[in-house]
């Protein structure tokens, strides 16, 4: 299905979706309203919402009508986690719905063209948080006053919106119409829009125009940077600009809830947002709850204490291992722990580093046989038992089977359990000398020890790999465990100093041909298997090095196919070129998959589905399931 066609499938959804028209519902003022928003003087409903709001029609999608009121707590390990309001919020211009079709959301339509030229329209009427007027304006100013301002951003524009190093036409139709035009294909342009963490390509002008050089006050803007240590206009306006961490209470947005001020670093509140542009199909406005309370806790205590009752909704912090203790306080707190699939490719995956810097495991790393030896050198069905009582599947780190992209050996190749076939591969290496407790040499004399390193977030992870270092250990190689920070590893990775770390799979492991395979080659430098390559294209080879290994060249040349391609039968052609290559390859060392993902819930928390995929991309965690539509029944 061609770009085209998709986005027209999903405008005629929407248009299903959006029966009966606006106007002929009776709009329900929300009753809680004053609870949040106290003292402040707020139109009707019918003037806080679009023309032509979204309408969401809850039995459709197995849901059930609710209505609106209560305060929703969460448990977060760090305070920066309250910007998971604007994950599962997940009002984006367009999203993914639970069958993983785009759909229009912020937008009310989009015209797709050839591929390459892309016509936005809004909803007339729609409103940011504050009132005022969401517009073409807002897209204007992003593009000519933020991306294309070398002083906020000298990186230059987000790299999907280059094509061939190519930017797009942008233009103005209309107060409520814009238009980004390629002279090529941009198969990625619309699925970014619809990501966890997208580019937000809108900013609320009217709000960020007092901070930009070209239009604030300057005496204004430098009292600012006196009072905040900041040396330039440019930073006075990035720290404003928050459209995804929500640092910043004061900045107008479109999810349907609004982070207060901090009265705490312990605790943060965010409230509905009155303009909120959708509404159910009896005219009552979303979101349905009043408020969300983030208890920001220690990452290790968020399973005791929601064992204790302590939260309404709680995914976040838990893993599989902590289904025997959440059981355990089902009848005590009127909880239930529902058990979700996990859209990761891989629960757990380990990740040599193809870019590290010590040129002996440089040249170890970067020859397939020996990832293949460390592969089948795990025992995975043995993880699935001891770590996942059996549920789970030992697996690649690749697509599952709910993907329409899924094949068997992609997810077997090199994955089975075979001792003397790695150890084998190892002596054919040349890696035959050992020291007197078995384990084998490096050329250079060093033992062949393996320092895996961790975020230190995961306990399962530690697990695994006590579990991989006594099979590995039979091989002749010895497995140490480092925890750090997620950051620090990260960083380590890139600069090379880090040979081999863990960390869950792809976080897209239910892919559609449709969707850009970004994960699966070097052009991200986050990938903590070959991040100096992904650096080197981000950075149009200004930083980190190009790929030196033939399958990473092909994987890049693909991932470029896909870019420049036209139709969806031969994107996914391209997919399986390159879900082929990581199978042969073994780039990733994944251990198993289809783990299930604990999600408690209260027991008056209505509307969160029984069985729905958890994941990051595509989903945004709860967002894919429509968590304005989640109520409290106070008869529970």
């Amino acid at each position: 299905m061609s770009v085209k066609v998709l986005i027209a499938f999903a405008a005629a959804a929407l248009c299903a979706i959006t029966a009966p028209a606006a106007q002929a519902l009776d709009l329900i003022e929300t009753p809680t309203l004053s609870r949040t928003h106290q003292g402040i003087d707020l139109p009707p409903v019918a003037e806080r919402l679009p023309e032509e709001p979204r309408i969401i029609d809850p039995a459709a999608i197995g849901r059930a009508q609710g209505r609106h009121g209560g305060s929703l707590n969460t448990l977060i390990g760090r305070s920066k986690d309250v910007r998971l309001i604007n994950v599962w919020g997940y009002a984006r211009l367009l999203g993914y719905d639970e069958k993983l079709r785009l759909v229009p959301d912020i937008l009310v339509k989009v015209d797709a063209e050839d591929g390459r030229i892309f016509t936005l329209h809004l909803r007339r009427g729609h409103k940011w948080s504050d009132g005022q007027p969401f517009t073409a304006e807002d897209f204007r100013y992003y593009w000519e006053d933020i991306a294309n301002n070398e002083e906020l951003s000298p990186g230059g524009v987000p790299a999907f919106f280059l094509v061939e190093g190519e930017k797009p036409q942008f233009s103005v139709i209309d107060a409520v119409t814009v238009r980004f035009e390629w002279q090529k294909p941009n198969p990625g342009f619309l699925p970014n829009l619809a990501k966890a963490r997208p580019t937000f390509i809108y900013r609320p002008a009217h709000y960020l125009r007092q901070f930009h050089g070209a239009y604030g006050d300057t005496a204004e803007i430098e009292k600012i940077m006196a009072a905040d240590k900041l040396r330039s206009w440019a930073a006075v306006h990035n720290k404003k600009d928050e459209m995804y961490k929500a640092r910043n209470p004061d900045m107008p947005t479109l999810q349907p809830w609004i982070v207060r001020p901090a009265d705490s670093e312990q605790r943060r509140v965010a409230v509905r947002n009155p303009y909120f542009h959708r509404i159910d199909s009896a005219g009552r406005q979303l979101p349905y709850i009043d408020e969300i309370v983030f208890s920001v806790t220690d990452g290790r205590l968020i399973a005791t204490k929601t064992q204790a009752g302590e939260s309404d909704l709680q995914a976040r912090g838990l893993s599989f291992s902590d289904i025997t203790v959440l059981k355990r306080g089902e009848a005590a707190h009127g909880y239930k722990t529902r058990l979700w699939p996990n859209a990761k490719a891989a629960e757990i995956a380990l990740y040599p580093n193809l870019t590290v810097k010590d040129p002996e495991w440089r040249k170890l790393l970067n020859d397939r046989r020996f990832r293949r030896a460390l592969s089948i050198g795990v025992d995975r069905e043995l993880i699935s038992r001891v770590l996942f009582f059996g549920y789970a599947t030992a697996s690649n780190n690749t697509v599952l089977p709910t993907s329409p992209l899924y094949r068997e050996d992609y997810r077997t190749n090199w994955a089975a359990y075979e001792p003397k076939k790695a150890a084998a591969l190892l002596d054919e290496i040349g890696l035959s000398e050992r020291r007197g407790d078995g384990i084998r040499l490096l050329p250079d004399g060093r033992p062949l020890e393996i320092i895996v390193e961790t975020a230190g977030e995961s306990r399962l992870q530690a697990d695994a790999l006590e579990l991989i270092g006594e099979t590995w250990r039979e091989l002749g190689v010895a497995l140490f465990i480092k925890p750090t920070q997620r950051e620090v590893m990260r960083n380590r990775a890139l600069s090379g100093q880090l040979v081999m770390s863990v960390w869950s799979g792809h976080d897209n492991g239910v892919p559609t041909p449709d969707m850009p395979p970004e994960e699966y080659a070097p052009v991200r430098s986050e990938t903590l298997c070959w991040p100096g390559w992904g650096q080197y294209f981000e950075t149009e080879g200004e930083r980190g090095e190009a790929p030196d290994d033939p399958a990473a060249q092909k994987l890049v040349a693909l991932y470029r196919q896909w870019i420049g391609s036209k139709e969806s039968a031969e994107r996914e052609a391209i997919w399986h070129g390159i879900l082929a290559i990581h199978a042969e390859e073994t780039y990733s060392i994944g251990l198993v998959s289809e783990a299930r993902q604990p999600v408690v819930v209260a027991g008056h928390l209505q509307n969160v589905p029984e069985a729905g995929i958890y994941g990051w991309d595509p989903g945004a965690q709860f967002g894919i399931h429509h968590m304005d539509l989640f109520w409290f029944d106070d008869a529970q």
